[in-house]
């Protein structure tokens, strides 16, 4: 691989003259770091620029990425959870523990963020060496909420619908999921459309004040059934990660 980058690089020689590349250069950064890319992963060599070492960028692929019209499948907010945070405790209430549905899906919800060998691992309950806790809570609905991180710690509570109980617990379990996605820094996969997975008329959720950064690495296009972070769930959900979902908690944590 290090034979190829370097290859690569010294490849990039042979450039023409004739534009602004300085400019062009400039621009292209700055849609990187706008679509998500970190700054220390972006080099200009010989007047190009390159992600990873290897990967060159033209000003019109850093474009394309910026197209709000295309999507993608993966988006975080500009704040997430930070490296001190080694093991987050999620503590339901008597009220949610009361229904079968929901706290099995619990477990389940667990077990998905576990199984995928991040910085943090996750665990039902209270201890002393929790290095954040999410209370878990019901509501009058169908469906679930929560909220972003701030300060470096994941949003303290998710809230999640009784209405659920007569949903499957891989219902229960692909709505935990979802919700404790937001908590650690994930915003919808069609958070540019709603309608994709909510259906009726199209909706865009916007940045808002917490960002919507693409997730390098993730497909573009959400679809029906493409992620976990959906923001609609059916009613015959797995309840597991996508291809994309795995893709895009990899990246981050």
């Amino acid at each position: 691989m290090r034979k190829l980058s370097m290859a690569l690089l010294a490849g990039v020689a042979l450039v023409g003259c004739g534009v602004d590349t300085q400019a062009e250069n400039q621009e292209i950064v700055s849609n990187l770091v706008e679509a998500g890319f970190p700054a220390n992963d972006i080099q200009i060599v010989e007047g190009e620029v390159f992600v990873g070492n290897d990967a060159h960028v033209t000003l019109e692929a850093s474009r394309e990425m910026l197209q709000p019209t295309k999507g993608a499948e993966q988006y975080r907010t500009t704040n997430l959870v930070g490296s001190g945070v080694t093991k987050i405790c999620i503590v339901p209430t008597s009220q949610f523990n009361g229904y079968s549905t929901l706290s099995a899906g619990l477990d389940l919800a667990i077990e998905n963020y576990n199984s995928q060998n991040l910085q943090f691992t996750m665990v039902r309950g209270s201890a002393a060496d929790c290095s954040a806790t999410i209370s878990a809570k019901t509501a009058n609905s169908t469906g679930g909420s929560a909220g972003f991180p701030t300060g470096g710690k994941p949003y303290g509570t998710i809230n999640i619908g009784t209405g659920l109980q007569s949903y499957s617990i891989d219902v229960s379990e692909h709505v935990i999921t979802h919700e404790l996605g937001h908590c650690i820094g994930f915003r919808h996969s069609d958070y540019y459309d709603r309608s994709i997975s909510c259906g009726g008329a199209y909706s865009n959720e916007g940045a808002s004040n917490v960002g919507a950064i693409l997730i390098p690495g993730t497909p573009s296009d959400a679809k029906v059934g493409g992620s976990i972070m959906n923001s609609c769930f059916r009613a015959n959900e797995s309840g597991e990660w996508s291809a994309s979902d795995k893709t895009a908690l990899a990246y981050l944590y």
